[in-house]
Order: structure tokens, then sequence, then C-alpha cells
């Protein structure tokens, strides 16, 4: 894949594109919180030559810095556009995982009826039903808490909070240790704090495309578990339960998350 950077007045941005064929559809692959375009590396390669592939590292995230964290959920999905366009990609099957799942959501709201199809892994809906007060008034307050965890110990418990197996976590560790403490702890309350006041904001989010829920069977992270239960019992999406993943599936169970992918891009092409 070809890295390119996308410069905005607050910073330069990362991304990532194969060799762009007209004949073939469009795949947007958007990492989580803290983490970048690596997470996804099990799919970029297995989908390469089999669709047109974009990344990214999300501003202030990993090669995506330096960057001020002063950027909302809208403002990450409006980059996204524009990179977009600069690229031509154009009704992509957008597969988020945890903060791209919810970007992806923001996205649609900005910008209706842009997706082929939808994928969420280990994600969660952005509806404000779906959350308890309390639950978003502790999103915004999560600083004090990182913080105060010593950061060998934060990478230790980072990475088997979110992985079943001895590659995801070292993915994991990988993913964080291009962060210092400090920065760590602040992208992460930065990015929570995002996204509370994203549920908060209280819009539709409607996805208005084929959509498929992925989540690991033994995703620890928060509430991920129930709120994708929620989300396909009340907005009736279908649900896989990805064996033997924990938040970050993409790198626990990659050749079952690709075959899930694929057989939904084959479904709705």
């Amino acid at each position: 894949m070809e890295e390119k950077i996308y410069t905005t007045t607050s910073g330069n941005v990362h991304y990532w594109v194969d060799a762009p064929n007209p004949a073939l559809p469009w795949m947007v692959f958007i990492p989580g919180l803290t983490a970048d375009h690596t997470l996804f590396a099990p799919q970029l390669a297995y989908f390469a030559g089999k669709a047109n592939v974009f990344t990214w590292d999300a501003p202030a995230h990993a090669a995506s810095r330096p960057y001020p964290l002063d950027f909302t959920m809208d403002d990450y999905a409006r980059i996204l556009h524009d990179i977009f366009a600069v690229e031509g990609v154009e009704r992509p099957v957008y597969v988020g995982q945890s903060l791209g799942g919810y970007i992806g959501q923001v996205y649609l709201d900005l910008f209706p009826g842009s997706f082929a199809g939808f994928v969420s892994v280990d994600s969660a809906p952005l509806q404000r039903r779906y959350y308890q007060a309390w639950e978003l008034a502790a999103l915004e307050r999560t600083y004090r808490m990182y913080v105060s965890i010593p950061w060998k110990l934060l990478v230790e418990w980072g990475a088997r909070g979110v992985s079943c197996t001895p590659a995801g976590q070292a993915n994991m560790r990988e993913m964080m240790s291009k962060y210092d403490r400090l920065e760590f702890c602040r992208l992460a309350a930065h990015g929570y704090r995002m996204l509370a006041r994203a549920a908060k904001a209280d819009r539709p989010y409607v996805i208005d495309c084929p959509a498929l829920l992925l989540c690991g069977e033994h995703d620890a992270a928060g509430s991920t578990k129930r709120y994708n239960r929620a989300w396909h019992e009340t907005g009736g999406l279908p649900l896989e339960w990805v064996p033997g993943a924990g938040h970050n599936s993409t790198i626990d169970a990659p050749e079952y998350v690709n075959a899930c992918i694929e057989e939904f891009a084959a479904a709705i092409a």
C-alpha cells in the first residue's frame, strides 16, 4: 500500500491506499481509539487485489502526530470525507473497529447515502437511547483513572484487556509503545469525551445501508457486548459473535473476520 499525507490546518494525517482499480469496489478500514492501521493488517493483506483498500492513522494517532486534541467526531468524519474526495473513494464498504465504528455512524449522519455497506467491529451504537446518563458522565471523566496507573501496568492491562491471543496482545503493546504515558492518557480521555458528547448530541445516526455487527465473544471492553445485543435486538442489525476474540477481533480471529466481511460484501454487491 502507498502511504500518503493529507494536510489540515491542525496537522498532517497519514493514510494508506492500494493501487486503485476502477473495476473494483472500495473497502475502508478505520481503527479504534489509540489504535492505528496495523490493527487491520490481516484484512489489508487479505483484501488487497480484491478491492481498492483505504486505511488511516486518525488525527493524533501514531503517524498522524503531532495533532492538537481539539477535534470532535464530526471533524474526524469531515476529514475522512475530504480525503475520500481526493482519492476518489466512492460508496465503500466501511469497516470500523470500536471508535472507527462511531466515526462511520457520524459520517453517515453528515453525508447520508455514502456507504454501500457498514461493518461494525467491536463498536456500539451512537444513538442516545442506548446509554444511561451515568455512563456518559463517566466517559467524560476518564483521565484521572488512566493517569493514576503506572505506564508498564497500563500497557499490560491494555493489551490483555482488548485481546485474547498472543498476536493481538503483541499488536496492542506495539501500538501503545508509540506514545508516552501522558500522551496516551490524554488521547484516550479525549476520545471518550468525544464519544460521550456525540451520543449526548442525540442525533439520528441512521445507518442507511446494509449493515453487519461483529463482536468478539470475549470482548471485555466496557459494555460493548451489551450494546451489541441491544443494537441487534432494538435496531434489527445482524450480529455475529467472533469466536475466540476479544475487543480487537481483527487480530484475534482474522480468518473469521475476513470471511464475514467478504461474505457481507459479496451479498450486497
